[in-house]
């Protein structure tokens, strides 16, 4: 018994780290890049927009999603960034492509999120607005 209390309270422990390491990538991304922060301002306008216009369930669900996206792709870029300047401190021109395909998914993320976005929202803006 005693080793599966153990076992128990080494997968909680266990658990809790992930939950900490997490919490700090997501504190240092927003400490460290400044595009993170034009995200966290457009999430928070669309968010409030989104409520302000009354949109239903499944385009919550698309605007949820592409927020989500952009966001996973600005913390992936940001990994990128940091293991390639870790592995490679001094330029070479494989880091710089490597450096550049990764803002590259940042920016297809956003585009899409746009696009989805005014999709979803357009409508309803402009039903509110009576245009």
């Amino acid at each position: 018994m005693k080793s599966r209390r153990k076992e128990t309270e080494q997968f909680i422990r266990g658990r809790r780290n992930s939950f900490r390491y997490a919490f700090a990538g997501f504190l240092f991304v927003l400490k460290t890049q400044k595009n993170a922060w034009l995200h966290l301002a457009a999430t928070a306008i669309v968010i409030f927009v989104s409520f302000w216009l009354g949109i239903g369930r499944i385009e919550w669900v698309a605007i949820l999603l592409v927020i989500g996206l952009v966001w996973m792709a600005e913390f992936m870029n940001t990994a990128l960034e940091i293991i390639v300047d870790l592995a490679s401190p001094e330029k070479h021109p494989l880091a710089k492509v490597g450096k550049d395909v990764g803002a590259a998914s940042v920016l297809i993320a956003a585009i899409l999120a746009v696009i989805i976005g005014v999709i979803v929202l357009w409508h309803p803006l402009i039903e509110k607005l009576r245009w």
